[in-house]
């Protein structure tokens, strides 16, 4: 028969774990997405298109669960509200997709990966401007978060101006001989490349706008997220619709059939749109926007192995060294953020104690203990009180 601790125990360590498995999750859609994607551009398919039709699917699906299940005490739109959601679609749907598919075309999907892990730098420093992340440079830990955001601007900046030679895969070289020099990944010019790295750093800044926007939103849809995700997919669909007719002027660019590109609306939409935007907001509900965008490198190293394999994708050892800093670089902020994590879960222990025990002169507080994470508790030390009297002559008899 199971102890009731041992069950509390194994609760507690399932939802420490549920944003770990969410977010490591989200990072396998989103690695499937660039492989998909970059098949279906590569076909010709129109980037303002497709993130079209990837937040209507997305609406489609996700709508309806967000009408049955969070349908009561809905939050009102008043005009605050709907600039936030407006603004969502734009960063998110308009800005951030289209840039980050136009600059996947000219480069490939390891190396927009690669420089979408600027993303947790760049949050951090935006996170600053709008007073979410303090600051204190004479601790270590703040000095970790700043050192690793210089680290991960000065890999990415590598990144976009040094090529460097090609790295060649056995693998992949295997592969790019029976191609016969068709149009695989990273054929591109330098100029091309150049303006690609230019495309996805402006979507990595959209999107860190996103998560800290995301952020304030949630506060008035702490319990409709399905809601606030379905109204940030439907603005952003509408969005998207007038921005495609600005850009693109040929009609025949919206026809799909039952091929890839299909295939691709539909898994961006379903996964990567309504899925992601849902557990992302889970997330950063309870870890903060800097721990949901802490996982991308997992999705670099995913789509580098797919990639070499499916698309006999090209790797520079500019993009190679680059990536290496940016980890490096990123892992220091994450360092950092762990650390403020622990001492402000040490600080609410701490208010937890009654605050007549606390203004007592009699009390002493194990700190250390806390500190240490050898106890569960706070131990407190309190002197008994006077011995009792012995009884009198009288009182014996």
């Amino acid at each position: 028969m199971i102890k009731s601790s041992d069950q509390t125990c194994c609760s507690s360590f399932l939802k420490n774990c549920k944003p770990y498995m969410g977010m490591i999750s989200l990072q396998f859609g989103y690695a499937g997405m660039n492989i998909i994607t970059k098949i279906s551009l590569n076909g010709g398919m129109s980037h303002y298109v497709l993130v079209v039709y990837r937040h209507a699917i997305a609406t489609a699906v996700i709508a309806p669960f967000a009408f049955f299940f969070e349908r009561k005490a809905q939050p009102k739109i008043t005009f605050p509200v709907f600039m936030q959601i407006f603004v969502l679609g734009l960063l998110g749907p308009v800005i951030d997709q289209n840039f980050y598919y136009a600059g996947l075309k000219l480069t490939s999907p390891t190396f927009s990966c690669a420089m979408s892990n600027m993303l947790p730098a760049l949050t951090f420093v935006m996170a600053i401007i709008f007073r979410m992340e303090k600051v204190d440079i004479k601790k270590v830990i703040y000095q970790a978060k700043v050192v690793g955001t210089i680290i991960t601007v000065g890999g990415a900046m590598l990144m976009t101006l040094y090529k460097g030679p090609l790295v060649e895969m056995v693998w992949s070289k295997h592969r790019q001989s029976h191609t016969g020099g068709g149009s695989s990944a990273g054929e591109t010019s330098d100029r091309d490349w150049f303006i690609g790295c230019i495309l996805l750093i402006i979507a990595t800044l959209a999107w860190a706008s996103l998560f800290i926007l995301q952020k304030a939103a949630l506060k008035t849809y702490s319990n409709h997220q399905l809601s606030l995700t379905s109204l940030v997919c439907f603005m952003g669909t509408i969005q998207a619709i007038a921005v495609t007719f600005v850009m693109e002027h040929n009609t025949s660019v919206w026809r799909i059939g039952w091929d890839m590109n299909l295939l691709a609306a539909a898994y961006a939409g379903i996964v990567t749109s309504s899925i992601s935007y849902y557990v992302q907001g889970l997330v950063m509900k309870t870890k903060g926007p800097v721990f949901a965008t802490a996982f991308s490198p997992l999705m670099m190293i995913i789509v580098a192995i797919m990639g070499s394999f499916i698309l006999a994708e090209k790797i520079y050892l500019g993009g190679v060294i680059g990536s290496v800093i940016i980890v490096v670089g990123l892992y220091s902020v994450l360092w950092g953020k762990y650390r403020e994590e622990k001492e402000e879960k040490i600080k609410r222990q701490l208010q937890e104690i009654p605050e007549a025990i606390k203004d007592s002169n009699i009390t002493q507080v194990t700190v250390e203990n806390i500190e240490a994470e050898k106890c569960t508790s706070i131990a407190i030390h309190m002197p008994l009180s006077n011995p009792p009297t012995k009884a009198t002559d009288h009182q014996q008899v």
